[in-house]
């Protein structure tokens, strides 16, 4: 049968995390607890930088555009997937699923590329220290990180032009909780392989070339950290790069694992797993990775405490 004569659908059902109804309403309460810190950790991250004059540095600036990336990522999935899970089930249209591919992928991708700028920002900072403040001078702060966000939003228009210039027939059921390009392409009646071989190279043009930045910024880093002879130096150059690491790590780590390693026609309770730690997992633990031995941010907020008639207490 033609293509053209089959039916086209106009609606996707998700599967979702779980079918039983007593694990759907526990999931529904850590969801909700985990956007809800989200959203606050990652205001607060925000309002400390634009309102505390000691923390308006490059490092921070790119920070609170990465806390801002997070806030609008989670927005775009986890308010879907706990309508869901208090439904009992999951049904999207046609149209939002697109809209969700487009949203989610370009703050994917405008991250990617920020964690390689944040990376760059740490070389200048401790390898190239007498240059960094022309380097890093408010307007290529504002350069690279609108850069980033219009980078990723190319990326994304381009992603849903090929997806969805398949014809999608049927069936519409698919293993997930929400919509993910490599799961949507899956359920294309006619031949995909051209653009899943564009997807795969868009995305390791995404995911590789920030790591390449990441990796050969933390090299030299490395290099000049080793030429210290200081104590104090070593802690004070590893401390301002070892949250930024860590962030590196989790998140690419598991994106990688989604969209550059090989995998079966169908997709697991694994690739679920996987998703749920990117979606939910790494913007609730973004903010306290960067926040929470961060003598600034501490410095910052108590600041702010102060201003506002409260004196946190000295431990």
């Amino acid at each position: 049968m033609a293509v053209e004569n089959l039916t086209a659908i106009t609606e996707f059902v998700f599967v979702g995390l779980s079918n039983h109804r007593k694990t759907q309403m526990v999931l529904f309460v850590v969801i909700l607890l985990t956007y809800t810190l989200t959203l606050m950790g990652n205001l607060v991250v925000i309002m400390l930088v634009r309102f505390d004059s000691r923390l308006q540095t490059p490092m921070y600036y790119f920070l609170m555009h990465l806390s801002g990336l997070e806030i609008c990522y989670v927005t775009s999935t986890e308010p879907q997937m706990l309508a869901h899970l208090l439904a009992g089930n999951g049904i999207i249209s046609f149209t939002r699923c697109a809209a969700q591919i487009f949203v989610a992928l370009s703050l994917g991708a405008a991250e990617c590329f920020l964690l390689g700028v944040m990376a760059y920002d740490r070389y200048l900072a401790i390898c190239r220290p007498l240059l960094y403040p022309v380097a890093m001078g408010s307007w290529r702060q504002m350069h690279l990180a609108t850069g980033c966000w219009a980078t990723g939003f190319l990326f994304g228009a381009i992603y849903v032009g090929c997806a969805f210039r398949h014809s999608y027939c049927g069936p519409n059921r698919i293993n997930h909780f929400m919509c993910e390009l490599p799961v949507v392409l899956k359920l294309a009646c006619d031949d995909t392989h051209v653009t899943q071989a564009i997807v795969f190279v868009m995305a390791g043009l995404v995911l590789l070339v920030p790591i390449s930045v990441i990796l050969t910024s933390y090299a030299a880093i490395l290099y000049s950290v080793l030429q210290i002879r200081s104590a104090t130096g070593w802690r004070k150059a590893f401390s301002t790069c070892t949250s930024h690491l860590v962030v590196v790590t989790v998140f690419y780590g598991t994106v990688i694992s989604m969209y550059l390693i090989p995998r079966s026609t169908t997709f697991s309770d694994r690739d679920k797993q996987i998703a749920v730690f990117y979606v939910v997992v790494t913007p609730f633990l973004n903010p306290v990775i960067y926040t929470l031995r961060n003598k600034d941010v501490h410095e910052a907020a108590a600041r702010v405490l102060r201003r506002g008639g409260f004196e946190p207490k000295r431990l």
